[in-house]
């Protein structure tokens, strides 16, 4: 046994869970793992973040800010914040990516109606005071990914000097635009893979359209940022394919829950985000790859590209798109086979 596996013991002993039998759950692009505990007929995860690499922290404070508010994150059970354990309810297996497999247009469009609708409800809430913002600097930093990581794995060498600083200007150009909109607790990572159907129990009052069924994962990255940022993630999905009559639908859906917001401005912020966020996954896929040996992201590489180029056609961003004409050409960037 491990020291780590021998801490996990004495953890699970103290929350009166040491008879449990561990299977595990998932893993993802960061150092956590998950595992699903069974104890007489009950379930619970438990969630191994080891430190330095890890901090439970935020995901603590995060999930205990969204149950306040009466949203679906899991409960915690146990923590120990120093050894980054924490055990958690588990709420189960309807991942909306496996709910989503083989679903009709009709249901489809139901589950991304859910969970756009608790990010129009979650827009209208106070985010936790300490949040940090994700401010101008943090955007423009996160882009430089796709300098350090994807032109080198990609091209075979550095970006130049005054290549970064003309991608520093194009980017310090259009990033002003997003903050135009209104901004609120941004979890960040609101996509299919981290959402999970719950059963119609979870339902409440007052909630026609059942956001109270989406059970949120993973948030412990959360921030506050503009508003359109969660629909990015949700709607830009690195990890399968929103057809475009949804992402439409849903704008469109979250636009009229919230008519006090200027139509013009959200969609350049979502345009400018979008191609930010998809750009920077260009360059965290390309490190996951070279520096971790994770080459099942450079399978996403050909999608992302396409959500790049899809936000890169908005005429707000034309700075951008003519740095990426020139730096990656279309013909350079990967492809579906």
């Amino acid at each position: 046994m491990s020291d780590r596996d021998a801490l996990i013991a004495r953890f699970l002993d103290q929350a009166g869970w040491g008879r449990a039998i561990r299977r595990p759950l998932a893993g993802d692009a960061s150092f956590r793992h998950y595992d699903r505990l069974t104890l007489d007929g009950t379930t619970a995860v438990l969630m191994d973040a080891p430190p330095p690499k890890e901090d439970v922290r935020p995901f603590l404070g995060i999930a205990r800010h969204l149950s306040g508010l009466g949203y679906s994150a899991p409960a915690i059970m146990a923590a120990d914040e120093a050894l980054g354990l924490v055990l958690l309810e588990d709420l189960g297996d309807d991942l909306y990516t496996r709910v989503l497999k083989g679903a009709n247009a009709e249901r489809e469009m139901a589950l991304y109606a859910a969970a756009i609708d608790l990010l129009a409800d979650l827009h209208t809430r106070p985010a936790p005071p300490d949040l940090a913002r994700y401010d101008e600097a943090r955007l423009l930093a996160e882009t430089e990914l796709f300098l350090d990581w994807y032109i080198p794995r990609r091209f075979g060498r550095t970006a130049e000097p005054a290549e970064r600083e003309a991608y520093r200007a194009t980017w310090r150009a259009v990033l002003p635009l997003a903050w135009r909109a209104p901004a609120a607790l941004a979890l960040r990572d609101y996509h299919a893979d981290n959402l999970i159907w719950l059963s119609a129990v979870r339902q409440k009052a007052g909630d026609p359209t059942g956001f109270h069924r989406v059970g949120l994962l993973d948030f412990q990255d959360a921030i506050v940022a503009p508003f359109p940022y969660d629909l990015v993630s949700l709607l830009e999905d690195a990890r399968r394919d929103v057809p475009m009559p949804i992402v439409e639908a849903m704008m469109m859906r979250y636009l009229a829950a919230r008519p006090e917001l200027d139509e013009a401005i959200f969609c350049t912020a979502y345009a400018v985000l979008g191609a930010q966020r998809n750009v920077r996954i260009l360059g965290i896929f390309s490190r996951l790859a070279v520096r971790d040996g994770k080459e099942r992201y450079l399978g996403f590489l050909p999608r992302v590209w396409g959500l790049v180029e899809r936000d890169l056609a908005h005429p707000s961003l034309a700075p951008v798109a003519a740095w990426f004409a020139r730096a990656a050409p279309p013909d350079t960037r990967e492809r579906d086979a």
